[in-house]
């Protein structure tokens, strides 16, 4: 074996860049860095549109006061005369963004928020509760806005964009599915993720009488889509394939009672205590997999065998 190691030549291996792991992140094509990057992307091209707009000296006005293209035919309106002739509105308010500090912090929030998500729930129920979170705050948005009285002077003038209702979805609904997780919170130590999601919801209900009353109401809306979500997805009223909510409807039943090629016996007692006793081993083990090592560590078996562990009663 040779001694002679020269420590002078000796040098320590260097901790991976911030920049190389977002890098990283954004080359590895998860349904979290492409809704990021849609998200970006639709930032620059409505601020490309609005500076060739003011270099050209194209006017182009809403209700006498001068507007971006772009954001005139992709923000949500509240009025629904308005919503009827642009229909998509619905879905491309929430990813756009004019202004830089609003886009900023809306995708510092989606990436913590949903890199969280997607550890325990996936990328597919990401992007579910991303969209229907939008669609729920556009929803809250445009009926409030026609219906309480304190809005009639600009229900049919108002607009709201961005993505914070489908951000606080996503949010309120991993808070919602492990609400005591800990956040190391700057000067504050640990909080439980569900404290946080109640100041949220909380900031946004007293916000509504100072400014933005809109953007708030559809952040609300976003907010009660991630908690009924999780909690239909968790007493098993909503089931995992949601991409396809009328399975059900079309499954053929059998014609007579009894036992059938789709249907099992009852076990009797010593069985059933049987079963149990090895899900419960099983659970175990996975408990321990993860003080160890990690919920990171675990299998996509193993996950989903630990959540449906927990959704049983």
């Amino acid at each position: 074996m040779n001694n002679n190691f020269n420590f002078n030549n000796y040098q320590p291996a260097r901790p991976a860049s911030p920049l190389k792991g977002l890098r990283d992140f954004f080359m590895g094509r998860s349904m979290l860095s492409r809704l990021i990057i849609i998200n970006v992307a639709v930032f620059l091209l409505v601020n490309i549109a609005g500076l060739f707009q003011f270099f050209m000296q194209i006017p182009y006005l809403q209700n006498g006061k001068e507007t971006n293209i772009l954001v005139y035919w992709l923000a949500l309106p509240s009025n629904p005369d308005t919503l009827l002739h642009r229909p998509w509105t619905i879905i491309s308010y929430m990813f756009l963004h004019e202004n830089f500090l609003h886009i900023f912090f809306n995708m510092l929030m989606l990436y913590f928020g949903g890199k969280l998500f997607t550890e325990y729930l996936g990328s597919k129920k990401l992007l579910l509760t991303y969209l229907l979170g939008g669609i729920f705050g556009g929803i809250f948005y445009v009926t409030a806005y026609n219906i309480f009285p304190v809005f009639s002077n600009i229900a049919g003038i108002s607009i709201v964009l961005g993505a914070s209702a489908s951000v606080l979805a996503i949010i309120i609904a991993i808070a919602t599915f492990i609400p005591d997780y800990s956040l190391n919170m700057l000067f504050i130590g640990k909080v439980k993720f569900k404290y946080m999601a109640l100041i949220f919801v909380a900031l946004d209900l007293l916000s509504i009488q100072k400014d933005n009353p809109g953007g708030h109401i559809a952040h609300l809306g976003g907010a009660f889509w991630g908690f009924i979500y999780i909690l239909a997805l968790k007493s098993k009223v909503i089931g995992n394939n949601l991409a396809n909510p009328f399975k059900k409807l079309f499954r053929r039943k059998p014609k007579f009672k009894g036992y059938t090629s789709y249907t099992r016996p009852p076990v009797n007692e010593d069985d059933y205590n049987k079963v149990r006793a090895d899900n419960q081993k099983k659970t175990d083990a996975i408990l321990d997999k993860i003080k160890k090592s990690g919920y990171s560590s675990l299998t996509k078996e193993e996950k989903e065998f630990l959540f449906k562990a927990s959704s049983k009663p």
